[in-house]
């Protein structure tokens, strides 16, 4: 029996953010997800190191220490960060998650770093197989707070562990697969707003772009406040050689946004998705300069209002004037007496 990975890949940047920093590489023995981190671009560049460090991995049949060679190409990525950030110390705090599968038959290797997560649906029951590196799954292993604490705690973001240009060991390890295995790999943009129980509904799709795409649908319903992306991955048994044809999908910050927003308008979640926030178009031409507005002044009511007033006193001291230059004849008691003034 020949097994192989029928895989479906989708990344989109959800409904509050304005560019996708998540990377997405889907193909015949590698899978990844890699949600980057930074200010500026440099998240989208973090992601998108960690993908292309890992991506040759997918171009022969994986033979010796699958581990090693995660280690290695985890390895380059770092070091290609590290590289980075010391020509341009603005990139300082750049980094990725990483979540990976690198896939031999009947073995499959795991590769891990952050809260982007891998989860297994086998015989119909969903379970994570991946443990997230953040400050509140300690506090859960701790028996601090449960997880459904976790869900919600105002910390919930705060991730331990990255690929960033400093020595990092990942977790690794080696897991027996069988046919009809399904593997979701999804950054927090999914997990954070979709239930288990809803994602476990949405993987019991026949075909792995369906449930790629409903995954996303889900997603972008539940608010879509962060970037999604998620690879819907089943182990089939290919004795006829049909995934020969596979092509790898490389998505997300990595594969110029191919997925983005290929969502039905005619659903909810669609209408949402299409109707969130677009990346600004690429100008055709060179910038047109604009005059700048007319600034509105302050100087000239003050001077209409003093002019005014000048105006009222001078009117007010012409009256008086007048009025004291105006003579009359009246009684003061039993005498005649002349008055001056009004």
């Amino acid at each position: 029996m020949t097994l192989a990975l029928r895989y479906a890949a989708r990344s989109d940047r959800g409904l509050i953010r304005s560019n996708n920093e998540d990377s997405v590489y889907a193909g015949p023995r590698l899978l990844a997800v890699a949600d980057g981190m930074g200010g500026h671009a440099a998240g989208e560049v973090a992601s998108k190191i960690a993908i292309a460090a890992l991506e040759p991995l997918d171009e022969d049949t994986p033979t010796g220490d699958m581990l090693d060679a995660l280690r290695r190409a985890t390895d380059e990525g770092s070091a290609h960060i590290r590289e980075l950030v010391s020509e341009d110390p603005s990139l300082e705090g750049m980094g990725t998650t990483l979540t990976a599968l690198l896939f031999a038959g009947s073995r499959l290797a795991v590769c891990h770093i952050g809260d982007s997560r891998c989860y297994l649906l086998r015989d119909g029951e969903l379970a994570q197989i991946t443990h997230d590196d953040t400050f509140v799954q300690t506090l859960v292993d701790e028996g601090r707070i449960t997880a459904e604490e976790a869900h919600v705690h105002p910390q919930r973001s705060l991730i331990l562990r990255a690929l960033n240009g400093s020595e990092i060991e990942p977790d690794l390890s080696i897991r027996e697969t069988r046919v009809g295995d399904r593997y979701l790999l999804c950054s927090d943009g999914l997990s954070d707003v979709v239930t288990l129980e809803t994602m476990q509904e949405a993987l019991q799709a026949p075909d792995p772009q369906e449930a790629a795409d409903r995954l996303i649908e889900l997603a972008l319903r539940g608010g879509g406040p962060d970037n999604i992306t998620c690879i819907v991955a089943e182990v089939i048994n290919d004795d006829r050689g049909n995934t020969a044809s596979f092509q790898p999908v490389v998505d997300g910050a990595a594969g110029d946004n191919i997925g983005q927003r290929s969502v039905s308008a005619t659903t909810a979640a669609g209408r949402a998705a299409l109707a969130g926030p677009q990346p600004a178009a690429d100008p055709q031409g060179p910038p047109v300069e604009r005059s700048p507005p007319p600034r509105r002044s302050v100087l000239k009511p003050v001077l209409v209002l003093a002019l005014v007033a000048v105006v009222l006193a001078g009117g007010i001291y012409t009256l008086w004037r007048v009025s004291q230059n105006q003579w009359y004849v009246g009684a003061d008691g039993d005498q005649v007496a002349i008055f001056r003034g009004m």
